[in-house]
C-alpha cells in the first residue's frame, strides 16, 4: 500500500504566535489523580496545582506531549513538541515516576500551533489537537504509530498517516455522539481524567446532520447518558440511557447498504468505512475460490465486501461475538451465499477447530487489541497474509511482536487519521510468513 494525499485539504484555521488556553482549575487538578507531591532533582517539591516552565521534547501515546523538569518526566496536554510552555501540574504517576500537567501559557509555540476551533478546547476532554493544524496532527500520529511498532519490532517501522474523505478539515465528522448527563439532567462530555460532566453548546467535529447543539439544549432528567446518531440516509436517532432499545441505521460503503444495530459498532467518520475497505482489498487482493476468515467481523464490513472477489467458488467465515451484529450481518449478506455467519467469542471459536485454514485472515479487535491467545490460533490457519485493523497503535504493535515471535513479518502498515482533533489514528497492517531465504521459517 502506498500513502493517501490528505483530501481534507486546507486548514483556514489562522496561526498566531501565542496562544494561551482555558487554565484548568488547580482544585479540580488535585481532584482528577494522584495527589502524591514529587520532589525534583533540584530539591523543588511538585504537587497538584504547581506551575512549572518546561521545554517540549516529544509527543507521546495518549494526546499528550512529553518533557522534563528538573529531571522529572511531565506529560503535558495542549502542547506541541518544541514549544516552550508554562504548565500546571495535575497529579504524579507511577508512583511518582512521571507527573501530570496542562498548559496554561505558551511561551515559544510551535510553528503548527492554531487557534483551536472549539470554545471548549482544553477543558472538555473529547479532543487532544485542536490547538495543531492538520498536517501536524498528522505528523504526531505518525510519530506515535512508528515509535511503538519500531520498539516492538527492534527495527526501523514508518507509519505514513493521511486523512480519509467527508470532514471539513478536521470538522464535522462525528455521526455518533456519547453525551454524558450530569444529576440536574444537563448534558456534555467528561473533563479529561474525570468524571465530571462539562456543560456545552456545540461540538463543531459533530457532523450536521446530528444537530448536537439542539440535544444540548435540552434537560435530560433521569439520563445517565444520551447517544445521537445519524446514518447514510439522513435519518437521525436521539437515544437517552436508560431508554428503549434504540433503532436500526442504515450505512452506505463499498457500493452495499449495511443495516446497523445503532448501539453496534461502525466507523464513526464518513469516509472511513470507504478508506478501509479500499486499504483491505489492496492488502490482500483476494482471488476467486479464495477462502477468507474475517474475525470480529462486526456487521460483516470487510469479508462481505471481499466476498465478491473470491466469488461463488470462494468462502467466506465472519466470527463476531454480538448478537446484535450476527444477526445485522446475517441480514446485510443474506445475497452472498459465501458467506457464512457465525457467533462466538473469536478466541474459543478459533480454538475449537472450526475451519483448519485460510487464505486471507483479516483481524478488526477492539482497542485492547487481540492477544496473545488470538494471535497464536491465527497463525494456525497459515494464512497467505493476515491484515490486522487496528484503533490503537500500542495494541498493534504488542500482537505485531507476537505474530514476529511466531514468524511473521510486518510488511506494510498504513494509517487513517479517521478522527481528527483526538489523538486516535487507524491502522491497516499486513503481516506474511517470513521466508526461508533469511534462515527462517517459511
Amino acid at each position: 500500500m502506498t500513502g493517501r494525499a490528505d483530501p481534507g485539504g486546507s486548514n483556514n484555521t489562522s496561526k498566531h504566535t501565542r496562544w494561551t488556553p482555558r487554565p484548568p482549575d488547580a482544585a479540580r487538578c488535585a481532584s482528577i489523580g494522584d495527589d502524591e507531591a514529587v520532589k525534583v532533582e533540584s530539591g523543588e517539591t511538585l504537587r497538584p496545582g504547581s506551575v512549572i516552565e518546561l521545554r517540549i521534547l516529544d509527543v507521546a501515546h495518549g494526546g499528550h506531549c512529553i518533557g522534563r523538569h528538573e529531571g522529572q518526566v511531565v506529560f503535558v496536554r495542549h502542547s506541541l513538541p518544541g514549544e516552550l510552555v508554562r504548565a500546571r501540574i495535575q497529579s504524579a504517576g507511577g508512583g511518582g515516576k512521571f507527573l501530570r500537567a496542562d498548559v496554561i501559557d505558551v511561551l515559544e509555540p510551535a510553528t503548527g500551533r492554531v487557534s483551536p476551533p472549539c470554545a471548549f478546547a482544553g477543558s472538555c476532554g473529547g479532543c487532544d489537537f485542536q490547538h495543531a493544524d492538520i498536517e501536524t496532527q498528522h505528523r504526531l500520529k505518525s510519530t506515535v504509530a512508528s515509535a511503538a511498532l519500531s520498539r516492538a519490532l527492534g527495527r526501523e517501522m514508518t507509519v505514513a498517516v493521511g486523512g480519509v474523505p467527508g470532514d471539513n478539515a478536521g470538522l464535522g465528522w462525528r455521526t455518533r455522539v456519547r453525551l454524558a448527563v450530569d444529576d440536574h439532567g444537563t448534558p456534555g462530555f467528561r473533563g479529561h481524567r474525570s468524571h465530571a460532566v462539562i456543560a456545552v453548546t456545540d461540538c463543531p467535529i459533530a457532523h450536521p446532520d446530528l444537530r448536537i447543539a439542539d440535544v444540548l439544549r435540552e434537560k435530560w432528567e433521569g439520563a445517565s447518558e444520551v447517544i445521537v446518531e445519524t446514518d447514510a440516509m439522513g435519518n437521525r436517532s436521539v437515544s437517552p440511557v436508560p431508554g428503549p432499545w434504540p433503532p436500526v441505521l442504515r450505512r452506505r460503503a463499498a457500493g452495499r447498504d449495511w443495516e446497523v444495530p445503532s448501539a453496534g459498532f461502525w466507523q464513526v467518520h464518513p469516509g472511513a468505512a470507504d478508506a478501509l475497505v479500499d486499504a483491505v482489498r489492496l492488502a490482500v487482493d483476494p482471488k476467486p475460490g479464495e477462502h477468507i476468515v474475517d474475525l470480529y467481523a462486526g456487521v460483516g464490513l470487510f469479508g462481505g465486501s471481499l466476498a465478491v472477489d473470491v466469488g461463488p467458488t470462494g468462502l467466506v467465515d465472519l466470527v463476531e461475538s454480538g448478537r446484535a451484529a450476527v444477526r445485522a450481518a446475517g441480514h446485510n449478506l443474506a445475497d452472498q451465499p459465501q458467506v457464512r455467519v457465525h457467533f462466538g467469542d473469536v478466541a474459543s471459536w478459533l480454538g475449537q477447530h472450526r475451519v483448519k485454514s485460510a487464505d486471507i485472515l483479516i483481524l478488526d479487535p477492539p482497542r485492547s487489541g487481540a492477544g496473545t491467545a488470538v494471535i497464536s490460533r491465527c497463525a494456525t490457519l497459515a494464512p497467505r497474509v493476515i491484515c490486522y485493523v487496528a484503533c490503537d497503535p500500542a495494541a498493534l504493535a504488542r500482537d505485531a511482536k507476537s505474530l514476529a515471535e511466531l514468524g511473521w513479518e510486518l510488511t506494510d502498515v498504513l494509517g487513517f487519521d479517521q478522527f481528527p482533533m483526538t489523538h486516535h489514528v487507524e491502522c491497516v497492517a499486513v503481516f506474511r510468513r517470513q521466508s526461508c531465504e533469511d534462515g527462517r521459517s517459511s
